[in-house]
């Protein structure tokens, strides 16, 4: 019985850590989405930031002269403004009647908004007005004749809904609903402050800057000696580029293992959940704490410090040709000087 209850125990606890993991798999097929019905494969933002996971292992460093300074800023600010755009699809036997079934339901929507105290803007998006056709069968003596004959009318056009409040989204869901328009495309997320707040990333990166600076000159380092270069980047991301796809682990029935059954597999839902630019290898995030979807407005700034060349030395003044000269004495007194020559 103590055997039985230790490894229950065991059990247990690894139950409870398993717990932390969530119901993500990881063994599943990675597929970003937007916030919307539709699925590509070209999203998120592992291409665009170049993101890598941070490795825990110790790196070898390589010394040099030549210094590089990397950082990376990270803004995380909630939208000032919202766009939903849902597609609505009609079709009708005539252009009038297509036109007309089309304006009813769009201003069923707006009516539906209004009646909520719903403030926000309306605009209509042309995509498409084509007629449809159907093929016509003629028998003749000898032969068919298949012609095409137009019996209607599709109109497809988007609806764009400007709010400024993220509550008023569920208004909007459900007054198209009420009109039976259910593909939303996509929501635009925008922040009106956009200059202030790079203004306010640069200001931060030039403090970090100064620091990094204050480090090398405190490690001996004269930034006087160095010629710097540089390059920066910035960069906007809205969360419809972070939805990523996940499905659940599967469960096996006990029910089904006391009856000696076969398992009854249930199939799972595909679920989505937001998974935004992840802060670990950056040197400034402002408004770590992400309780909703945000926008994540970044820059980046490289700085390279070369060693200045060395002057040149001063030129050396040539060396002036020795003019040697002979002084001969006679006995009687009288010098005489005799030039030599060079060779």
């Amino acid at each position: 019985m103590k055997i039985i209850t230790t490894t229950f125990l065991f059990l247990t606890a690894l139950s409870l850590n398993a717990q932390h993991l969530g119901n993500f798999n990881n063994q599943a097929s990675q597929m970003e989405i937007s916030r919307a019905n539709i699925a590509t494969a070209d999203m998120g933002n592992a291409k665009v930031m170049n993101y890598r996971p941070a490795s825990f292992g110790h790196v070898q460093l390589q010394p040099s002269n030549i210094l590089t300074l990397n950082l990376r800023s990270l803004y995380n600010v909630e939208a000032t403004d919202y766009t939903a755009v849902f597609n609505i699809n009609q079709v009708g036997e005539t252009a009038d009647e297509t036109t007309q079934l089309m304006s009813d339901k769009i201003n069923a929507i707006k009516a539906a908004l209004r009646a909520k105290g719903f403030n926000g803007q309306f605009a209509i998006d042309m995509i498409s007005f084509v007629p449809q056709y159907e093929i016509e069968v003629t028998k003749k003596l000898f032969s068919k004749t298949y012609t095409e004959v137009p019996v209607g009318f599709e109109l497809q056009q988007n609806l764009l809904i400007s709010y400024r409040d993220d509550a008023d989204f569920e208004k909007i869901l459900s007054a198209c609903a009420s009109a039976e328009v259910y593909n939303l495309v996509k929501v635009d997320y925008y922040v009106k402050n956009l200059e202030a707040i790079y203004a306010d990333l640069q200001t931060k990166l030039l403090a970090e800057v100064k620091k990094k600076k204050e480090y090398y000159t405190a490690l001996g380092f004269d930034m006087q000696t160095y010629d710097v270069h540089m390059a920066d980047a910035k960069y906007y991301h809205m969360p419809k580029d972070h939805y990523k796809s996940y499905v659940a682990a599967n469960n096996i029935s006990m029910d089904a293992l006391k009856q000696k059954k076969g398992v009854t597999r249930i199939k799972k839902p595909i679920s989505y959940y937001y998974d935004p630019i992840p802060h670990a290898g950056y040197d400034i995030v402002v408004n770590a704490a992400i309780t909703k979807p945000v926008i994540q407005l970044g820059m980046n700034l490289t700085l390279r410090y070369v060693p200045k060349p060395k002057e040149p030395a001063a030129p050396v003044a040539p060396v002036k040709e020795p003019k040697p000269k002979v002084y001969v004495v006679s006995p009687n007194g009288p010098i005489d000087i005799k030039q030599l020559p060079n060779s």
